[in-house]
């Protein structure tokens, strides 16, 4: 499946009932609630003495991928568009790949 093929079956289970601005309200509302239980999943993990629940967690990545795609769908973007201009400006930012020095140097000039 590609990623704007994801994008279209996802968005047959959004309400149809809702406006071009609710869904754009509901996506980034949504985005936000779906990171705050991945967070709690990782906490747990990580200051609780959980074994990191991957299956939750992926479940729940899913539940994000989802609220991504409506977000892209209420701006009339196709998800590949999107996913490609975020690999244009991070080649652009780290045309070697991730360096530490860069981003320093990067984070002091946004100063």
């Amino acid at each position: 499946m590609t990623i704007n093929e994801y994008q279209k079956l996802a968005m047959s289970t959004l309400n149809p009932e809702l406006t071009k601005k609710d869904v754009m309200i509901n996506s980034v509302m949504g985005l936000c609630g779906e990171s705050s239980e991945d967070i709690d999943i990782v906490k747990k993990w990580m200051a609780q003495g959980h074994e990191l629940d991957k299956e939750h967690l992926a479940k729940e990545l899913g539940d994000i991928a989802w609220y991504l795609a409506e977000a892209a769908t209420a701006l009339e973007i196709p998800l590949a568009d999107i996913f490609q201009a975020n690999i244009d400006k991070l080649k652009k930012r780290y045309p070697e790949g991730f360096d530490i020095q860069k981003l320093l140097v990067r984070l002091q000039g946004d100063l």
